[in-house]
């Protein structure tokens, strides 16, 4: 019998090519998502590290624009254990690359009543390149939350009496 060829690292990944390193959860509970952007991040090498073993937390961040510039402020990236004096903050605000169009429109959006920026998810593209997916929201209200659960409640219920009649 011959034997089988090992998979390379591109078969590995799924078919999109991107795999996702952190989600915020509670950013569609506590917000209206009315767009969602693609941005690239800067960042050093240790925090690269880091975000391929999964250590970060997006759960607290926002974006904001200062100086027509987007950055993310308070992500939470740990140091990287063996990054000695070359390691990074774990909170430091982090630029995100768009283009100037984008930049211009969010800048304007967030200047309007209510309107904020916020991370949605990050992840590795198919050319392995940190993508961090940020989307301009609005607050919900405590019963547009209640309404939400209300829902997301009834669909999992659904699925369940779905599943008992198959």
């Amino acid at each position: 019998m011959a034997k089988s060829k090992s998979k390379s690292k591109t078969e590995d990944k799924s078919k999109s090519g991107s795999r996702t390193i952190a989600l915020n959860r509670k950013a569609r509970y506590n917000y209206f998502i009315e767009e969602d952007f693609e941005a690239g991040i800067v960042l050093t090498g240790t925090e690269v590290k880091s975000l391929r073993a999964g250590e970060v937390n997006i759960t607290d961040a926002f974006a904001e624009a200062k100086m027509g510039e987007i950055f993310l402020i308070n992500a939470y990236i740990k140091e990287y254990a063996m990054g000695n004096r070359f390691n990074h903050e774990a909170r430091r605000p982090r630029k995100l690359l768009l283009h100037r169009r984008e930049v211009n429109k969010i800048a304007a959006a967030i200047q309007r009543k209510g309107k904020t920026l916020v991370p949605l998810s990050i992840y590795f593209n198919a050319k392995n390149r940190v993508k961090v997916k940020i989307g301009l929201a609005s607050g919900k209200k405590s019963h547009d939350k209640r309404a939400t659960e209300k829902e997301r409640d009834w669909n999992r219920e659904k699925g369940r009496l779905m599943k008992e009649n198959r």
